[in-house]
């Protein structure tokens, strides 16, 4: 069977080279896989390896979703028993000691692999950490890839996520196809940890955008304008962005039920800062959304989605952009 194409897909160079090799799908596409970590990103991930046909091993910290089931998922009592039956294992997980712990822990995946297996990270996690996760990984005769994704709950359904990659070039090419029917944006930037590294830059500006909309939104609406219109006509120029267009909405209607949870945010900003200090650097907008999204946090709202950041804001202004 031949992996499907999805539909708008962009391509590099190293995609190119893969898509054009039938070998190198056929290889993929014969594999068996295996899926740990299904919630608001993890299962719709897995749906769309099981729709393409694949054979999905399946595990989760709670029960695994009915519908992944009966569209042919297979449910394994641990990680270590995923491990055993699939070639490839994808992860998507909250945070470093839950992948270190699905890893390595008791009954995990390092304790159910075999050589030639290839390991996919696709939770955000530490960079750091993830380079010595791989040697470990590697040390068993297997491969690891880093692999961490952009485009919350509705990038994952829609199969349109942003997928930035630390691995070799040979586990990249083998692994593309499948990666493919997850996400649409698909970029080798390097060794183990690279992918991660990339992951943090990329919610650094999430976050400063977000409350650049915030703050501007508000300032809006306590100057007397209509932020929904503010909002529509900011969409037609330079200060356009897909956050004003996701995020902005979202402020303006109030629905901040959780695409991606302020808590996770919080702990990818985290790594941002312990990683500049490491490295010398100072990221004080960085630090300044941290803290925002704090606020947030000390007041219940850590499991919002991070477009709430903004409710930070309005606490200090007094003033909310709109009302619920």
């Amino acid at each position: 069977m031949r992996v499907p194409r999805p539909s708008g897909s962009s391509f590099t160079s190293a995609e190119h080279a893969a898509t054009q090799s039938p070998q190198l799908l056929r290889t993929t596409t014969m594999t068996t896989l295996g899926f740990i970590g299904l919630g608001i990103m993890g299962a719709p991930m897995a749906g769309h390896l099981i729709a393409a046909g694949h054979t999905v091993y399946l595990n989760t910290r709670s029960a695994v979703p009915a519908q992944l089931l009966e569209a042919g998922g297979r449910a394994c009592a641990s990680a270590q028993e995923v491990a055993q039956k699939a070639d490839i294992i994808f992860l998507m997980l909250p945070d470093t000691p839950d992948v270190e712990a699905v890893l390595f822990g008791a009954n995990g995946v390092a304790a159910g692999l075999s050589a030639g297996k290839t390991v996919v990270d696709m939770s955000s996690i530490s960079p750091m950490d993830t380079k010595a996760f791989a040697a470990k990984i590697n040390a068993l005769g297997c491969q690891y890839m880093d692999a961490p994704v952009s485009g919350g709950e509705v990038g994952a359904k829609a199969a349109s996520l942003t997928i930035m990659v630390g691995a070799e070039e040979a586990t990249f090419n083998a692994v593309l196809p499948l990666l493919q029917l997850m996400g649409k944006n698909i970029t080798l930037v390097g060794g183990n940890g690279d992918g991660q590294t990339c992951k943090v830059a990329n919610q650094i500006i999430v976050a400063l955008n977000i409350a650049a909309v915030g703050e501007a939104l508000l300032f809006a609406s306590k100057a007397g304008a209509d932020p929904a219109k503010v909002r529509q006509a900011l969409m037609g120029g330079f200060a356009s962005s897909r956050i004003l267009e996701v995020h902005g909405e979202r402020m303006v209607k109030r629905t901040f039920n959780p695409g991606f949870r302020i808590g996770l945010h919080q702990k990818d900003l985290a790594l941002a800062l312990s990683g500049a200090k490491a490295l010398g650097l100072a990221l004080p907008q960085t630090a300044g959304a941290a803290q925002l999204m704090q606020v947030c946090a000390a007041n219940g709202m850590a499991g919002l989605d991070h477009s709430a950041l903004v409710r930070a804001l309005e606490i200090m202004g007094a003033h909310e952009v709109a009302q619920a």
